[in-house]
This record gives C-alpha cells, sequence and structure tokens, in this order.
C-alpha cells in the first residue's frame, strides 16, 4: 500500500503536469501576469497638415486607437472645446481622454485599482487595421504615438509610420508593439 507522502507527490505531480498541457494545447497562453490598471487624463490637442478632423470625429478616432493599443474598454474620448462647432472640421480639434491602462503590479501606485491578469499582446496600425483607420490619419496615428502610446506599458515597438504633409499618397501607418493589457474575451457560444 502507497504511502500518504507517495499519494501526495503523485498529485502534485498530476496537478503540474495537467496544467503544463493546458500550455502545451495553445501555444501562444502564457501564464498571467500580474497588473493593476492605472487611470489616465489627457487632453488631445490635433494639428494636421493633410486631414483635419470635427471635434467629435477626432474623438471617435482617439477612442478607436485607445482601444487597438490595449486601453480597457471603458476608456472615454469625448470631444473638446472647437471654434467650428460639432460636427465641422476644425483646423484645431481637441478632445478630452480619459483611460485606463494596465502596468505590472509591480509599479502600482495608491489609487491604482486591484491586481488582473495581464499579458503582453501584439497590437498593429497600419491603413485599415483597425478597419476605420485609413492613410488620411496617418498625422493622427503620429501624434497619437508620441502623446499618447508612453501612457501605455509596451516593448518592442516597431514604428515605420511615413507621413507626407498635404498628401495621402505615399503616406504609410505602420506601428507594431506588444503591449501589456488584458486580453479580450472570447466571445460565449450561442
Amino acid at each position: 500500500m502507497p504511502s500518504l507522502r507517495t499519494i501526495v507527490n503523485g498529485v502534485l505531480v498530476s496537478a503540474l503536469l495537467g496544467g503544463a498541457s493546458a500550455y502545451a494545447d495553445d501555444p501562444g497562453a502564457t501564464p498571467a501576469d500580474p497588473g493593476v490598471w492605472r487611470q489616465h487624463h489627457y487632453s488631445f490637442e490635433f494639428l494636421g497638415f493633410t486631414s483635419t478632423y470635427s471635434c467629435d470625429g477626432l474623438a471617435s478616432k482617439l477612442k478607436l486607437l485607445l482601444l487597438a493599443a490595449g486601453a480597457r474598454a471603458d476608456a472615454k474620448s469625448t470631444p473638446g472645446v472647437c471654434a467650428s462647432g460639432f460636427g465641422r472640421p476644425d483646423k484645431f480639434a481637441r478632445a478630452d481622454l480619459t483611460f485606463y491602462t494596465l502596468v505590472p503590479a509591480s509599479e502600482a501606485k495608491d489609487g491604482d485599482g486591484a491586481p488582473v491578469g495581464g499579458r503582453w499582446s501584439l497590437e498593429d496600425l497600419t491603413d485599415q487595421h483597425p478597419h476605420e483607420l485609413g492613410r488620411g490619419d496617418c498625422e493622427l496615428v503620429e501624434q497619437f504615438r508620441t502623446n499618447v502610446l508612453p501612457m501605455f506599458t509596451t516593448r518592442q515597438v516597431d514604428d515605420h509610420t511615413t507621413c507626407i504633409p498635404h498628401q495621402e499618397s505615399g503616406s504609410n501607418i505602420d506601428l507594431k508593439f506588444e503591449s501589456f493589457t488584458v486580453p479580450a474575451k472570447p466571445p460565449k457560444p450561442s
């Protein structure tokens, strides 16, 4: 008859191997790293030469970029005060951003949220990815990369974005990076 110690060791080994096989079944799966959500407020002022946005149009594009970069799903991008009014292009369009990004738990500060499991996710901003992004948004992506992306926890930033002022042809959106975030939940089967 096996001893209690042998049984316990066997159970532990089975549990460890069972957990490892779950990761072996999904080569992209990695264990979650603890992270905390950190809130950011930013007033984004767009100044471009090629495209002009209304303040509400700018707010909509910025929310798209926030979510594509790995911000929490409740990100808010509200139109700022614009001289041209709602729905009209404005040379100095503004939007006020309130969003959360995931930071490693080791960098937590007072006021950051409760720990959650985070993973590194490859993000890709290109022409038509996300679908609503086009060449005319090139300067916006450049300004987002410079002013907002540093608020995210990123690594391996690979930027080959090239914007040619006053023309869309020849402009190229090509920004790739890994963002520390909570992976999107797969849709529930119906």
